[in-house]
């Protein structure tokens, strides 16, 4: 068995499924364009083909994960474990700019309304029991992760629908968690410091339908053209670097270890350009200081232009986790081998940044001076968060509260010179 793949209406390559696992084998035309991008910076053009052992670690991080994979699979009537045959159900808008088994379109032309707020909250409601609407006609999208959320399309006037027959997605949408009350707020809170902190962030808002909320970004690996909407390519640090998404923390119980943070700004010294280097230590430590503890490897991101090095994707994925019972409070990625951020010293940075080459005192003052500008940037930002369509939460202020205290720790740790 065969399975094609397209950047929008070029054929990229196919998969052939075979006894040993499936490989990719590249499109001769495509291979020779000096124009074109490489799926992964694992798998380059130059190669006629790639192997199951690189390919598959790659393309399983396209997909979604436990239980929301599994349910996708009972939908679909496909076994979970079947990678070919879940990229061709869903596989038409994905993470990047590739679509599997069918060109991916590019106009607006097949977007299903979603009309009214009733009728998005019918959708929210079914989405834990049909993830991405999975089985619907002419619906085909995956996106990667463990929570509940789809992939939807935006007009200008604010409108949104549902992609179908392999149309571009433009936007991500999250429902509230019932798990973990005021997500919604929490998650815009957060991009909005990053915001102010002068962090590369999406376009997002949240909105109401009925007695559901959301939070809604713009996705970054999509771009507006006249009319039409352009696939960007991506892939995340598991991809990036080879490993399957069961290994995006750094400390877990595959076998297979995860990568480290010295390991990501290896990747970008190695690929994209010097101030990439600083965005994804700067958006590292972001993470530490309003306590998102869920920030691994699948949560930092490099865009993959045709004919250019790589560049750090935004920031994305980011929630505080202190103000919530039963979740870790251990890094996903350890600070010199500490996992807990309300404990690193100055010690631990210092031993950071010379595992990844970074100036030590350059990095200490651009650690304090990140962490006075979120202390700085709190207020306004939860007022940002209440004029949003979808208001503030109670549970705000104890995420305020708790980040400020996060920032007070590191700015105390950094003058702790205790060895």
């Amino acid at each position: 068995m065969t399975l094609a793949v397209f950047a929008e209406a070029r054929l990229v390559g196919e998969i052939h499924e075979e006894a040993g696992g499936p490989r990719l084998v590249y499109d001769q035309a495509w291979a020779r364009d000096a124009t074109a991008f490489p799926l992964s910076l694992t798998m380059p053009r130059n190669e006629a083909e790639v192997a199951p052992e690189r390919f598959v670690p790659w393309a399983s991080n396209l997909l979604p994960e436990a239980e929301q994979l599994a349910m996708v699979g009972r939908q679909l009537g496909v076994a979970q474990s079947d990678l070919v045959a879940l990229l061709e159900a869903i596989g038409r808008d994905t993470a990047g700019a590739l679509s599997f088994g069918a060109p991916g379109a590019t106009s607006r032309q097949a977007w299903r309304p979603v009309g009214t707020a009733a009728a998005l909250e019918r959708i929210i409601e079914e989405l834990p029991h049909k993830p991405f609407l999975a089985g619907e006609d002419g619906v085909s999208m995956s996106l990667a992760g463990v929570q509940t959320k789809l992939a939807v399309a935006r007009d200008d006037d604010g409108s949104l629908y549902i992609p179908l027959d392999g149309s571009p997605s433009t936007h991500i949408l999250k429902p509230d968690s019932p798990r973990l009350p005021g997500s919604v707020q929490n998650e815009a809170f957060c991009l909005a410091l990053a915001r102010r902190c002068g962090l590369s962030v999406p376009w997002f808002t949240t909105g109401v339908a009925g007695k559901r909320s959301y939070f809604l970004i713009a996705r970054y690996d999509r771009a507006a053209s006249g009319g039409d909407w352009l696939r960007l390519h991506q892939e995340d640090f598991c991809q990036a670097m080879g490993r399957p998404p069961a290994a995006k923390y750094e400390r877990n119980r595959t076998g297979t270890p995860g990568p480290t943070l010295a390991e990501l700004v290896a990747v970008v010294r190695r690929h994209a350009l010097a101030p990439d280097v600083l965005a994804l230590v700067d958006m590292a430590a972001f993470n530490i200081l309003v306590c998102n503890t869920d920030a691994h490897a699948k949560n930092y991101s490099l865009l993959l232009p045709a004919a250019a090095r790589p560049r750090l994707a935004p920031l994305y994925d980011v929630m505080c986790a202190e103000p919530y019972d039963g979740i870790t409070r251990h890094l996903a990625q350890t600070i010199a081998g500490k996992n807990r951020g309300d404990h690193l010293k100055r010690r631990h940075w210092l031993r950071f940044a010379e595992n990844a080459g970074l100036g030590a005192a350059p990095l200490v003052r651009r650690l304090r001076a990140l962490a006075e500008t979120v202390v700085a940037g709190i207020a306004v930002a939860q007022e940002e968060v209440a004029e949003m369509p979808a208001g503030s939460h109670p549970l705000l202020p104890a995420a305020a509260e708790a980040v400020a205290a996060r920032c007070r720790a590191i700015i105390a740790g950094l003058d702790d010179d205790s060895r």
